[in-house]
């Protein structure tokens, strides 16, 4: 069984969901592994947090992983399995390998990073394998957490859906990295299933789109009459946000693991969903 921290988020939730018979969820409140494998989901979402809570992600990407990884020093015989994020890698050579040189921007980006390193250090120490997943961009049905901090492609699309205006930094022209949540989830449990310990794996779909594109086929799905405008990139934007990323996907793919929905298809399904609401 799968000790899954975090099973109530939107990836979290989805995973258990989607390999219920596999994992059992750790009560939110609750430090201590069910099982030896650990699949650690717990973080912070967005790099806004310092505006209002400096210490939100240090508490969060830091403080809880900390007594985590020390319950699970306890129990012995586990391997951790820790959920991280293409943000770390910041502004670096692209597709990001594994092996890129990491530029972290802002509190959330940089407590990710340095939550890697402790993972590292932590396990090291005390002989436990590990495994580092850096997560694509995961868009799919069930994420209540979207705004315009947080899954802004959702955000923009519920705007499409009610015609409303669509403001874009850059025009839209800066590139993503998108995978559906369920690919997400699958490519978790490929790594879980076939992949060594003591590494770190990117989770994405390999393929590059332009922000606009995503926008433009999504606005075509649902014909709508939403204005595309431009929104101009501010001081503290410019500081935490990476305009290009998208990852390479080799150890991945090397796995056996292929996404079974493409762009076109996730985003038609999303915007079926947004013009029935």
């Amino acid at each position: 069984m799968i000790s899954v921290f975090g099973g109530t988020g939107f990836i979290g939730g989805s995973f258990v969901q989607q390999f219920s018979d596999k994992c059992v969820v750790v009560p939110r409140d609750s430090r201590k592994p069910l099982s030896d494998d650990v699949l650690y989901f717990i973080s912070t979402t967005d790099n806004y947090g310092v505006l209002s809570n400096p210490r939100r992600d240090v508490d969060v990407n830091l403080a809880i992983l900390c007594d985590v990884l020390w319950e699970c020093k306890k129990r012995g015989n586990c391997t951790f399995n820790f959920i991280s994020s293409w943000f770390v890698y910041g502004e670096t050579e692209l597709p990001a390998r594994e092996d890129s040189q990491c530029n972290p921007k802002g509190f959330y980006s940089i407590t990710k990073k340095c939550a890697e390193d402790l993972v590292k250090s932590f396990c090291a120490c005390h002989g436990i394998p590990y495994r580092i997943l850096r997560l694509c961009n995961v868009y799919g049905s069930g994420d209540e957490g979207v705004s315009s901090k947080k899954n802004v492609l959702q955000f923009l699309m519920e705007k499409l859906s009610l015609n409303e205006e669509v403001s874009l930094h850059h025009a839209g022209n800066f590139i993503r990295d998108y995978l559906h949540v369920t690919d997400v989830c699958s490519a978790i449990k490929t790594v879980l299933d076939n992949a060594g310990t003591n590494e770190v794996i990117n989770i994405g779909s390999g393929e590059k789109h332009t922000f606009k594109y995503l926008i433009d086929i999504s606005k075509d799905y649902m014909e709508s009459s939403s204005p595309v405008t431009i929104m101009e990139v501010t001081d503290f934007q410019e500081s935490i946000q990476v305009k290009d990323m998208w990852l390479d996907v080799s150890k991945l793919t090397a796995l056996g693991f292929k996404p079974s929905v493409s762009i076109e298809d996730g985003l038609k399904e999303l915007c079926l969903q947004l013009k029935i609401k």
